[in-house]
């Protein structure tokens, strides 16, 4: 089982290296990640944005220009149209985002002539190695999806478990988070656990068990759950966390990150290749183990 950052890397180590695109690739911080990933074999990177910056870019990497396949293209909007076009035509593994608005590239991404859209929602998951917790652990969603409702949470959850599957845990046990442990008609996301729990039990939702719902503290402490009376197995050992709404995943992911010292990487899934779109905060670190779960997951497709 994977239990850290460094076992995701050597396991995508072990693949063939994939070809990714990167959109708008004129970036420092990015391009930082990419000659990691491109000196560890795990990608072949095609960068498209302004030659010129990111031959600079490169040099002062100390990373040789000619050993990239670069495609010059200054608008941003063009750049990631021409790469999303590369990777749904299948001349890409990956899609990564560079210098350009989110917007600007999952609109290209999603675009319903030549995107890389399924029938499934797009979320964002992020899997992070917490120094507190004993494995991985996944969240969803603190970037994309403001305020799901409950068949958005299933699709949340499908997207989820997609990629815990390609990094090998099969069977993912996958906690509601709410703000309390006990069903509240007047909570929302008490009421959604409870259905998406009778969903998987009717096989509505496949490949992991979910359970909840859970607070926070009961889903990931084992000595919490025991102390409030939790008799989930699952209590204190999920693998997925999903959050009710933006905010708290948000919140969940910047606190793990700044306070507890976390690592992470980060996609978006439910498209038919995978999306790396990492935060400008997030350090080179970050985006290079996003890179290498990347390649898992496109493995896997």
């Amino acid at each position: 089982m994977i239990k850290s950052m460094q076992d995701l890397v050597k396991r995508a180590e072990l693949l063939k290296p994939k070809t990714m695109v990167v959109a708008a690739a004129n970036d420092h911080p990015v391009l930082e990640a990419v000659v990691m990933a491109k000196k560890g074999k795990l990608i072949h990177p095609i960068l498209i944005g302004d030659q010129e910056e990111i031959i600079k870019i490169l040099i002062e990497l100390q990373a040789k220009p000619s050993e990239f396949t670069i495609i010059d293209e200054k608008d941003p909007m063009l750049a990631s149209e021409k790469a999303v076009k590369m990777v749904s035509s299948g001349k890409g593994d990956i899609l990564m985002k560079g210098f350009v608005d989110t917007s600007v590239i999952l609109k290209a991404a999603l675009d319903k002539e030549f995107g890389l859209r399924t029938p499934n929602r797009i979320s964002h998951v992020s899997v992070m190695e917490i120094p507190a917790y004993h494995k991985l652990l996944m969240m969803s969603d603190g970037a994309m999806n403001i305020d799901p409702n409950v068949d958005i949470k299933q699709e949340i959850i499908e997207n989820g478990v997609e990629v815990l599957h390609a990094i090998g845990v099969k069977h993912p046990k996958v906690g509601m988070i709410a703000a309390v442990e006990k069903v509240n008609p007047k909570m929302q996301a008490t009421l959604d656990a409870v259905e998406l729990i009778e969903r998987n039990q009717n096989e509505r939702i496949k490949g992991c068990t979910i359970g909840g719902p859970f607070a926070l503290d009961n889903a990931i402490n084992h000595e919490a759950a025991v102390h409030k009376g939790i008799t989930d197995p699952m209590a204190g050992d999920v693998d997925f966390v999903v959050m009710p709404q933006i905010e708290s995943g948000n919140v969940f992911y910047k606190s793990m990150m700044f306070l507890a010292g976390a690592k992470s990487a980060s996609v978006i899934a439910g498209a038919r290749k995978p999306i790396v779109l990492t935060s400008r905060a997030d350090s080179k670190e970050s985006k290079f183990y996003s890179i290498a779960l990347a390649c898992l997951i496109a493995e896997a497709k």
